[in-house]
């Protein structure tokens, strides 16, 4: 492999794990090939660059040194002396390295003697801070997890199943962040104060941060307002705290059939059921469908959201992936299929971290054609788009092409729940067979009076006039981004994602806006989004002021010119090898080149 014969030579890249280093190969080479005399050694093994001899030698040189370690390891006679011998060599093998780290371990900052010298740290110097005690790697007591025959070791198997996702830095740490109901966009953060003192500092107030909120799915600020909150305590005063039961065993309220009819009218559907979340929605109605219909094919979209992966996955319907947005590729799918079998074609309108908008009608028109089924899941788009905030659909005039659809009384609505609406029967056969409907304690009256305020706001004059402004931001946003030059992917809708390619500086950007600044915003990794693509995903609200966002442009402009971004070749808008051209595959068992051997930026895994 080519990653580890050069992190044995590069003190720095020695720093990485293999697995690391495999996946983010294209930044590491396209940006530093050129420029550090360890990497460039990649190179020889292309076959189109002549290995030098030097290089053959001084490889078969460690190789004999390496076997005559081991020989002398396996000789119980070998004496104290040559022990000693044994250490001189592995320190001459290795120039001293191990050496230098025992005896020069730095207290503040990983950067002394070899890895000062490397021009990888002119980029990261900034990023390379003290860990969270949350992502240190665990240190585990393995003799204390000896194995014993016929016993499976359950925690020896939970540590390795945490490990895995801290070594590819995929694993979660949450930010603690208490919202300021009387001051939107502002809350309190809470990240640096120990589990058992919650209390104390929620009552005191005593050391948290005051910052502002970027990256909140509260996309209208609809949370905070009066009436929604007015309406809950109502509730609550009046039906209590909680449902009581499932729908069918007491749980079922004048408030569920207000809301449900709501909801049909919002979408012009003659019927909506609603359930305890839209992800429970999109899993267990297309689930059901794929369960009952007899033969289905499902076709999704490729950027479909995990939800509505897991329905089409555990139903056992024939799946088949369509590229995202891509009527063309939905239609040469479409084609393979019997006319006469029942077929779904599900996609989102909005997806959550592209910002891309699909053509709902010519998806629509092209799914009919072939006489299927269309499920299209409206979550990023409720309250935000149409005259009275029904989505894409009313948006674009094309409401009655959308068979199923599905939507969150989350985000834009401000509170919790999902639900679907469509025909009467098509909702009644769901109500009457999906198990995530059935058998769960149902919404309560004060989520569902909080739902229905929300509802009504956004589809009036107040809806409308928030609407204009959430856009307008939006868009003044885009173009501060723009006029500092900080790319930022081709978004049509109110998300706005920015580039990052690399967990380290993703994570840590965030953590500078938010410690330096008072800046909240989210990074976002694998496995939300692929390896390479990890980007910051922001959402500005009608209630930011101008005045927010230009300090908040201000502020990230000085944190990405520290991260060093300005200087790396961004490669998002062209997802090819910059040598030889052929499109990456980026996968958890491949690197992001094209593979080509011949190409001297080839990493075998």
């Amino acid at each position: 492999m080519a990653f580890s014969m050069t992190t044995t030579k590069c003190p720095f890249l020695n720093k990485f794990s293999l697995s690391f280093l495999n996946h983010y190969s294209n930044v590491l080479l396209n940006n530093f090939l050129n420029k550090c005399p360890h990497m460039n050694k990649v190179r020889l093994l292309s076959s189109d660059f002549p290995i030098e001899p030097r290089f053959v030698q001084q490889q078969q040189q460690q190789q004999q040194q390496q076997q005559q370690i081991t020989i002398n390891n396996n000789n119980s006679t070998t004496t104290t002396a040559g022990h000693e011998q044994q250490q001189q060599q592995r320190q001459q093998q290795h120039g001293g390295y191990e050496q230098q780290q025992q005896h020069s371990k730095p207290k503040n900052h990983p950067m002394e003697g070899d890895v000062s010298q490397c021009p990888f740290f002119d980029i990261f110097k900034p990023t390379l801070q003290k860990a969270s005690d949350n992502v240190v790697q665990d240190i585990c007591e393995v003799k204390n997890m000896a194995n014993v025959q016929n016993e499976f070791h359950y925690e020896r198997f939970f540590i390795d199943q945490i490990m895995k996702k801290k070594k590819d830095h995929s694993y979660r740490v949450f930010k603690k962040v208490a919202r300021d109901a009387k001051n939107f966009p502002y809350a309190n953060e809470f990240s640096n104060v120990n589990d058992d003192d919650h209390h104390h500092h929620q009552r005191n107030d005593e050391n948290n941060k005051r910052i502002q909120v970027w990256c909140s799915n509260d996309y209208m600020g609809i949370t905070t307002h009066p009436d929604v909150k007015q309406a809950i305590i109502d509730a609550v005063e009046k039906y209590g705290s909680g449902s009581g039961g499932t729908r069918n065993i007491s749980g079922n309220t004048p408030c569920h059939y207000e809301l449900e009819e709501e909801l049909a009218r919002l979408h012009e559907k003659e019927s909506a059921l609603i359930f305890t979340s839209c992800f429970v929605a999109n899993d267990s109605t297309l689930y059901t469908l794929g369960k009952l219909l007899p033969g289905c094919h499902i076709f999704s979209d490729a950027g479909n959201h995990a939800s509505m992966i897991q329905g089409i996955r555990n139903s056992g319907a024939t799946k088949h992936i369509f590229r995202s947005c891509d009527p063309v590729h939905l239609e040469e799918l479409l084609k393979n299929v019997d006319y006469s079998l029942p077929k779904i074609v599900a996609f989102e309108t909005v997806h959550s971290m592209s910002g891309d908008i699909a053509p709902v009608e010519v998806l629509c028109d092209v799914a009919h054609r072939y006489n299927a089924l269309t499920f299209i899941d409206e979550v990023h788009a409720v309250g935000l788009y149409g005259e009275h905030g029904a989505g894409i659909g009313q948006r674009d005039g094309v409401v009655d092409k959308m068979d199923i659809i599905s939507g969150t009384l989350g985000k834009a609505y401000g509170n919790v729940g999902g639900y679907i609406a469509g025909n009467r029967n098509f909702v009644d056969m769901i109500r009457s067979y999906a198990a995530g409907f059935i058998f769960t304690t149902s919404l309560p009256p004060t989520v569902l009076k909080g739902a229905i305020t929300a509802i009504k706001i956004l589809k009036g004059p107040e809806g409308q006039m928030l609407r204009k402004m959430h856009q307008e931001k939006v868009s003044y946003f885009k173009q501060c981004l723009k006029k500092y030059g900080i790319p930022q992917l081709d978004s049509k809708s109110h998300i706005i994602p920015i580039p990052i390619g690399n967990p380290y500086l993703s994570n840590w950007i965030c953590n500078e806006l938010m410690s330096q600044y008072g800046h909240y915003v989210q990074a976002i990794n694998y496995p939300t989004v692929r390896k390479g693509e990890e980007r910051l995903r922001i959402a500005p609200s009608p209630i930011h002021s101008y005045e927010m966002i230009d300090r908040f442009i201000q502020d990230f402009v000085q944190v990405y010119k520290r991260a060093g971004l300005f200087n790396i070749k961004q490669n998002w808008t062209s997802p090819t090898c910059s040598y030889c051209n052929k499109l990456w595959k980026i996968g958890l068992d491949s690197v992001p080149c094209g593979m080509d051997k011949k190409c001297p930026l080839y990493v075998s895994c």
